[in-house]
């Protein structure tokens, strides 16, 4: 791979975005930019918005995709009309970003060889799996990762062909394995496709989903596109990482607390962010963000249609003051475990640890004393209920509790000397919300009010206004 400047960036567009990534042509990827400044970047995307969930499961409803359907296949029929709803989707995505009649014809191509492909690749293995000896349960991580590798191929292949059109040397980078009969790592893989690749005169379309012997289904899930971002960022010593988001990263959601209220960040840290993923801001992936930090490599968040705003930068730099950065808030489900026999007994939090690991659920945060343990779980109703069940089962003389709850929690990189928790239970009292349970670490980068569900908006706008309105000190957002 080639680089002639003093540096070159790896930049993520998200699924929202990439839907009208047509918009993004004359601004993001080529604006007012003389020729040679359009290269040295290597743009990673995501699918087009809801491909991946009808390609999988709908990420918020669980409504069930192709994968669900052919995991439960009582009508052997109903994951293969999924899959023709998605190469229907495919084509009217497409269809709205490529104008080019030659364009939506080879994209129209493209989608029918990897559905078709897909769809022989599921029958064979349907009636392999009808023999004894030959288990589905087995294939259905692969199954995943075949069919989330379709949407990122399908979405990258139609940008490609429409900056090409445009007069960009843009090249098509498939991480997707499709038809690879080898086997390669991530890193393999990643290195591989960019080997003969010359940022100076080229810019790879790459897709966010890589095929690799690692398995990134299985350990990251949805969150596989901005691994395979980061690590691109970190093997070719990108000078830079860039997210471009359909939104800036605020101090709270506009839609929330009002557009004139929030102020942009603009400078943060990767513990911030850390914070925000925890609480499902997606700002960033964990791993991800371990990744570009470990690589000390600095991380931009845009938003994609305000290509001259900076956005939000994030790196290790310490704050120069204490703030209130951001308030935001998440539903959860509090999980409390109360037995009379615990105090000075070790193991009970191990054993919970145990469980909640087994059915994969996700703990937010959690607090404890003597004789009970709390978690705040990020998880459906039914996967805490099986949770339940089985701590019941481990602990008979236990009493156990699920509370549909939310935590409200005030972020910053430093936020000492603030009196958050005082100021922030005013707020809560005066605004006549009912407060659970609070709580803030010794690392003062966050503080977390428990609310009931249903009050937590309310929560998020009493503690903006207390906490961050009256003592903003960064340029509000534009309307």
């Amino acid at each position: 791979m080639t680089v002639t400047k003093k540096f070159h960036t790896v930049e993520k567009i998200g699924g929202t975005s990439m839907s009208r990534v047509h918009e993004l042509r004359d601004t993001l990827f080529i604006g007012d930019r003389a020729p040679a400044d359009r290269y040295n970047r290597v743009f990673v995307v995501s699918a087009f918005g809801g491909i991946t969930n009808l390609l999988l499961e709908h990420k918020k409803t669980g409504e069930p995709g192709v994968y669900g359907l052919f995991a439960n296949a009582d009508n052997d029929q109903g994951w293969s009309d999924a899959l023709n709803r998605v190469a229907d989707a495919m084509r009217e995505a497409h269809g709205q970003v490529l104008e080019h009649p030659a364009d939506v014809a080879s994209a129209d191509d493209f989608v029918r060889e990897r559905i078709e492909g897909a769809r022989s690749c599921l029958i064979d293995l349907q009636r392999l799996c009808s023999y004894g000896h030959f288990r589905l349960a087995s294939h259905m991580n692969i199954i995943r990762e075949l069919l989330s590798g379709l949407g990122e191929a399908h979405s990258a292949f139609a940008t490609t062909l429409m900056l090409r059109r445009a007069g960009v040397d843009a090249r098509f980078v498939d991480l997707s394995g499709w038809r690879d009969e080898g086997e390669h790592t991530l890193e393999e893989r990643i290195v591989a496709g960019l080997r003969d690749v010359d940022l100076t005169r080229e810019m790879p379309i790459v897709t966010g989903y890589a095929q690799c012997t690692e398995g990134l289904m299985q350990e990251f899930d949805r969150g596989y596109s901005e691994v395979t971002f980061s690590k691109i960022a970190a093997l070719t010593g990108a000078g830079e990482a860039i997210i471009h988001k359909e939104f800036h990263l605020s101090s709270a959601d506009p839609k929330l607390v009002g557009a004139d209220a929030v102020v942009k960040l603009g400078h943060t840290n990767y513990d911030v962010a850390d914070q925000l993923s925890n609480m499902g801001m997606e700002a960033v992936h964990p791993k991800a963000a371990k990744m570009l930090r470990q690589a000390g490599i600095p991380l931009r968040v845009t938003n994609a249609f305000e290509p001259h705003d900076p956005g939000t930068l994030i790196d290790d730099t310490a704050a120069d003051h204490a703030r209130v950065e951001m308030v935001t808030g998440l539903g959860v489900y509090a999980l409390e475990l109360f037995e009379q026999d615990m105090v000075g007994v070790k193991g009970y939090d191990t054993a919970i640890l145990e469980v909640l690991t087994r059915h994969k659920v996700r703990i937010v945060a959690k607090t404890s004393n003597a004789n009970t343990i709390t978690h705040y779980l990020d998880a459906p109703l039914k996967s805490v209920r099986r949770v339940e069940r089985d701590l019941e089962q481990r602990y008979p003389t236990a009493s156990l509790q699920a509370r549909n709850l939310a935590v409200v929690a005030a972020i910053g990189r430093d936020i000492s000397g603030l009196k958050v928790l005082s100021r922030g239970l005013a707020a809560l009292e005066a605004a006549d919300i009912e407060l659970v349970a609070i709580q803030q670490t010794t690392r003062d980068v966050d503080a977390q009010f428990v609310v009931p569900r249903g009050q937590m908006e309310a929560a998020i706008r009493a503690l903006h206004e207390v906490l961050v309105e009256e003592k903003k000190s960064l340029p509000r957002l534009a309307a």
